[in-house]
């Protein structure tokens, strides 16, 4: 009689073997690094996008204000009247942006040595810089 066994690994079934324990690509990300280090990758990539967006709100006529508040950064629209949130997420070693009605979730890239956009490869300055420019343009 022929008998496998199974392990359930981050919720997916596979065969107990050992090649099974090697994690989906799309949480490779989450292994390389370790929350110390994801800590302070995440607050100098938001430290950078912070001092990015204060001098573009210095700008004239950029259409925001950033706050930050507890590591999280806040870019509020007068007109038409938004807010996104972009904020580090360390359980799963991610930042997150909440714009537009939409969540991205922005991963450390080795290659890059930046947080990117898996789904265009989009970094986080240029990200947001479009983000700003889609909102604005509605």
């Amino acid at each position: 009689m022929f008998s496998m066994t199974f392990c359930t690994i981050f919720g997916q079934s596979r065969p107990a073997t050992q090649a099974s324990y090697a994690l989906p690509p799309e949480l490779l990300h989450w292994a390389m690094i370790d929350d110390l280090e994801f800590r302070r990758l995440a607050e100098t990539a938001l430290d950078a996008l912070k001092k990015h967006l204060f001098a573009r709100e210095d700008a004239e006529g950029a259409g925001f204000e950033v706050e930050e508040q507890n590591g999280v950064l806040n870019v509020l629209f007068e007109g038409p009247t938004a807010k996104f949130v972009i904020t580090p997420n360390a359980p799963v070693r991610q930042i997150w942006i909440s714009a537009l009605s939409t969540s991205f979730k922005l991963d450390w890239d080795e290659t890059a040595a930046e947080f990117v956009l898996p789904r265009t490869g989009e970094k986080l300055i240029p990200l947001v810089d479009r983000l700003i420019a889609d909102h604005v343009e509605e």
